[in-house]
């Protein structure tokens, strides 16, 4: 049962709230051990949190699930834990998740308020939304990336995040979305509409030149940010324009697993498993902290 209840919980999804360490990278704060502690206790606050969404999200979607070629192997869907057990781990996690993140910081506990609220509106009606569900996935990680800023407000309160790294996180947000809406579609054919009716609405033609835009809008948005004066000023220098390969290459590459290797159904997984992907954001990270630390 205890591994029915981990699958569930899905670990593997929590790569997406390594966002919350992006004040902590970008404001210098490596280095200092508060703000580390500060900047983990944010980390696992919202692994709690998404952990309780999913849980939900199955809670509502067990017959359906039972459906679908890859979501009925969920343990819900399975039937191989009881959904009196799901809710109440769920409402556990949530509760444990707010409350953590209260004490963090006041504003970090409202960001973390309006991330659950946005989760459960998905769950129950954003995602049948055409275009508004790719965006409340895009603005629950704008919110991490605020989360990221104020879970630092208590030891460093002048501690300020740019906007320009907010649009360049929604906009790569929507880039993912939107791959996973491409995969669900191509992957159910058919039967998508029936399994999710929101997905009716998104023929592969409109997703590609979807495509075009938000890829575009990710690459140039990042780049500004790298060359704003307040950036500059902020470091010391444009060194962080040279990061923007890295971002290119990484868009690339996941163009490449969407199209060629019929990957972008698990953005979090396509992380954990592909080296160059991996290897690429490893990269990116260790050249923005030498340019923000030895500037």
């Amino acid at each position: 049962m205890l591994r029915h209840i981990i699958r569930m919980l899905r670990p593997e999804q929590w790569t997406k709230n390594l966002v919350l360490f992006a004040g902590l990278l970008f404001a210098g704060g490596l280095g200092t051990r508060t703000l580390v502690l500060h900047a983990a206790g944010g980390f696992f606050a919202f692994c709690a949190l998404s952990s309780a969404t999913y849980v939900f999200n199955d809670l509502m979607d067990v017959k359906r699930d039972r459906e679908h070629p890859i979501k009925k192997h969920r343990p819900l869907a399975a039937g191989d834990l009881p959904v009196g057990l799901a809710a109440a781990i769920a409402v556990v996690l949530a509760a444990l998740g707010l409350v953590w993140a209260y004490k963090l910081h006041l504003n970090f506990g409202l960001v973390a308020v309006g991330y659950l609220t946005l989760q459960v509106l998905y769950s129950l009606a954003l995602r049948n939304m055409v275009a508004l569900d790719v965006m409340a996935i895009a603005v629950g990680f704008v919110l991490r990336a605020v989360g990221s800023v104020e879970v630092l407000k208590g030891p460093a309160p002048h501690t300020e995040l740019s906007p320009w790294l907010l649009v360049c996180t929604f906009f790569l947000a929507l880039f993912l979305g939107l791959g996973k809406r491409r995969h669900e579609v191509l992957a159910l054919g058919e039967d998508a509409g029936r399994h999710r009716p929101v997905l009716k609405h998104y023929p592969p033609p409109l997703i590609d030149s979807l495509f075009g835009v938000v890829t575009a809008s990710t690459v140039i948005s990042y780049t500004i940010y790298t060359i704003w004066p307040g950036t500059v000023a902020k470091v010391g220098g444009t060194g962080l324009v040279y990061t923007v390969p890295f971002v290119v290459y990484g868009v690339f590459r996941y163009f490449y697993l969407m199209f060629a290797a019929g990957a972008g159904g698990e953005p979090s997984r396509a992380l954990l498993s592909d080296v160059p992907l991996a290897v690429n954001i490893v990269l990116w990270v260790v050249v923005v902290a030498f340019v923000i630390y030895a500037g």
